[in-house]
């Protein structure tokens, strides 16, 4: 065998090793490349959707602080657990749309009930930080994790009351689960534990009763079989009707 056959071989390894030297070396120089936010910056933050609360500059700022790389580094699941940890946030969909724009839906928390004063709760019982916010609401109070019950109780009082023109202001559920409630008009209603929907339809029967009498309902003690107590304002005494 020839020396130039002997060198053939080592002259192909050569070329395949610088080869491969030039494909790291390219590689690596795309990879920083793709990492360079001033080579590749998400140069928009397109935010969509129906919201009142959320503030979406907050929100921009946030996602640039968390997310200080190129559009190639951005990792959307970051982004879509760091929006949804957000108070006013319900829901959130995100993802980039080439050359450098990040599309970002949101669905903002829909508040119905303030819940034990600092926290509010969304239509399906959830609660979530109101950010000190006061919107009007119903006040709503019950023990931890009693949330669901508290609200469904209110919504079935609510379509009831409804029927006369009456609105709940505030309602309080003890550690006993015993249903106290106090109407826009000022009058408080305790209901007890049990039965509490059969209780407050004898409340709506006789509220127009009530309501025609010359002093004013002050509340409305409907933990009997039967009957109910009524106080009136600017009394002490309380006076009793059997049903």
């Amino acid at each position: 065998m020839s020396a130039e056959q002997h060198q053939a071989p080592w002259g192909g390894i050569a070329f395949l090793a610088v080869l491969v030297v030039l494909l790291i070396s390219g590689g690596i120089h795309t990879y920083n490349w793709m990492q360079d936010e001033q080579q590749a910056p998400v140069q928009v933050i397109d935010f969509s959707g129906q919201f009142e609360q959320l503030d979406v500059l907050k929100l921009e700022r946030l996602i640039r602080q968390s997310q200080p790389g190129s559009f190639f580094a951005l990792d959307v699941n970051d982004i879509h657990r760091l929006l949804e940890e957000q108070a006013w946030v319900y829901r959130a969909s995100v993802r980039k749309q080439w050359p450098n724009r990040l599309k970002v839906y949101l669905v903002e928390q829909t508040p119905v009930a303030r819940w034990n004063e600092d926290l509010m709760l969304n239509p399906y019982g959830e609660s979530f930080n109101a950010e000190g916010k006061n919107l009007g609401l119903p006040r709503l109070f019950g023990p931890g994790g009693s949330e669901k019950t508290a609200l469904e109780g209110f919504n079935a009082m609510q379509r009831l009351l409804r029927s006369r023109q009456l609105d709940i202001e505030e309602l309080s559920l003890s550690e006993r689960f015993a249903w106290q409630v106090q109407l826009v008009n000022g009058i408080e209603i305790n209901l007890g534990r049990q039965e509490f929907i059969d209780r407050l339809q004898r409340f709506v029967d006789v509220y127009p009763l009530l309501s025609e009498q010359p002093k004013g309902v002050s509340y409305v003690d409907l933990r009997y079989d039967t009957g109910l107590a009524v106080g009136w304002q600017n009394e002490t005494d309380t006076n009793q009707t059997k049903s």
